[in-house]
């Protein structure tokens, strides 16, 4: 268990509104968050975690995310993609065996297809409402990341929805934390020495999301939303998980980044 890591890396950021992340929040104020993604590695394979942006947006931001980028417009450089990022580790792309992903928006869906031997891990009704989102989703999904030839895929569904253990010895499991979207799933991560990290992504925009003083300004259904976040802080009270949330400026400059770790 001793060799078991898990590293935190950003791929850039999103230059956006307050409101577009806490609802009816800011007065138009400016707000900037960060991108975060995960590796996990263990003895049974390397799990990427979400992967951000795609790197292959850069070169035609709108051609690539469509108008979404007026509302959210990148600031990365091609150097913080998933795949160029592992490479500073010394991990070529046939060394990850898992893409888990929370959910199927463009900024958490950078790593699908990039690595040919990886599965693909995602709720079922996420990957099906990914491709006939509705009008108000549609701009949030980037069709070109996913809906690629080739890809292997694992749909959870139905009990294995939720708490699915990808390892079965407790160091990585999914949470089914719907509301931000119809199939989002949180990820928690168990290490030796650091204890519990509980890794939210959108299911917790921001801390103000998780003490209920504010909406996330993109959701699906209002009531899952804040359901989700009720089950996600009773989890992390009996597990004494430190708390990732997804897009939190404040919150992601305390935590380590690659190439330091946790373990």
């Amino acid at each position: 268990m001793s060799n078991i890591k898990l590293y935190m890396f950003q791929s850039g950021t999103q230059q956006c509104k307050v409101h577009d992340i806490k609802m009816n929040r800011g007065n138009g104020a400016d707000y900037e968050i960060p991108v975060p993604w995960f590796l996990l590695v263990h003895p049974k394979g390397n799990v990427v975690i979400d992967g951000g942006l795609a790197a292959e947006g850069l070169a035609d931001p709108r051609g690539y995310w469509g108008a979404s980028v007026d509302s959210y417009k990148p600031v990365m450089a091609e150097s913080q993609g998933c795949v160029s990022q592992l490479a500073t580790l010394g991990l070529m792309p046939e060394d990850v065996s898992f893409v888990v992903l929370s959910h199927l928006h463009s900024d958490h869906t950078g790593a699908i297809g990039r690595f040919p031997r990886a599965k693909h891990i995602v709720q079922r009704r996420e990957y099906e409402y990914a491709f006939t989102p509705d009008w108000f989703a549609a701009g949030a999904y980037a069709r070109k990341d996913f809906d690629r030839p080739g890809l292997s895929w694992q749909f959870l569904e139905g009990e294995a929805s939720d708490h699915y253990d990808l390892f079965g010895d407790g160091v990585l499991q999914t949470v089914f934390t719907p509301g931000h979207t119809l199939g989002h799933q949180s990820i928690l991560v168990t290490l030796p020495n650091n204890g519990s990290i509980l890794l939210a992504a959108d299911a917790v925009c921001t801390m103000d999301h998780w003490h209920e003083r504010a909406l996330p300004g993109f959701l699906a259904s209002a009531v899952d939303t804040v359901r989700s976040v009720g089950k996600l802080r009773m989890l992390a009270e009996q597990v004494g998980a430190t708390l990732v949330p997804g897009h939190d400026p404040e919150m992601w400059s305390q935590f380590r980044l690659a190439p330091d770790f946790y373990d």
